[in-house]
């Protein structure tokens, strides 16, 4: 059994997947998510709010001169000095690992709900688009020991734990069990910058009635989420 929530990583090598531009030969260089000023939220309780639901994102360094990125939950945390951090922690089998630096950045990504947007929806000819919420967080990562990260597995399995029928607690378990916390490197980091793209047709406020109206008759979860979250957009 792989020890707790290890996950596959992902391994970007193709320029084609866009990540790669924020890749240099040696480091991760800050390089802003393309965001139109008009999909900007700089709304930072919003933001954490999405951070607190959707902390299930891709933890992306340098390994060997090339991106590597393992999807990951990432906890949004507060640490002893009052700063925001993500906690989480990979299998000790990942290299990614063996690549973290305290002096270098990493980059994480956290997906939201996403839709795709017909034109045939618009009073006027265009071609059609998507709708998305992402979030980008640089930070500075420092690896944690032993007994941090076994606390910041109490503290993930309690917050997800909640709404099961049976709750289980790390708390009754045999020792035996928990020393697979030493199969896994736990790991803050310290966020240096957020950026967050909500687009949601802002430059198409005279269609919104009827994009919401669409999306809200699919069945799919994102456009569901989507026009929800236009509809919130507009009250």
């Amino acid at each position: 059994m792989p020890p707790f929530f290890f996950i596959q990583p992902l391994f970007l090598k193709d320029s084609n997947w866009g990540l790669i531009s924020y890749f240099s030969e040696n480091l991760l260089t800050k390089i802003s998510m393309y965001t139109p000023p008009h999909y900007q939220n700089n709304d930072i309780h919003e933001i954490k709010d999405f951070l607190a639901h959707n902390s299930f994102g891709i933890l992306i360094n340098i390994v060997d001169n090339k991106p590597w990125g393992t999807h990951i939950p990432m906890e949004l945390e507060t640490d002893g000095n009052g700063r925001d951090v993500l906690v989480g922690h990979i299998a000790k089998a990942n290299p990614q690992w063996k690549s973290f630096d305290d002096a270098s950045e990493v980059l994480c990504i956290f997906n939201g709900p996403h839709a795709y947007v017909s034109s045939s929806w618009y009073k006027e000819e265009e071609v059609p688009t998507w709708n998305y919420i992402a979030v980008h967080i640089y930070g500075t990562l420092k690896v944690m020991d032993e007994e941090e990260t076994m606390q910041s597995m109490h503290r993930l399995v309690e917050k997800y734990e909640k709404g099961s029928k049976n709750p289980i607690s790390l708390k009754n378990m045999s020792q035996k069990t928990l020393r697979q916390v030493k199969g896994v490197v736990g790991f803050q980091i310290l966020i240096s910058d957020i950026q967050a793209t909500y687009k949601l047709s802002q430059t198409r406020m005279e269609d919104h009635s009827k994009i919401i109206a669409e999306l809200s008759e699919r069945n799919d979860p994102g456009s569901q989420a989507i026009a929800k979250k236009m509809e919130d957009s507009n009250s």
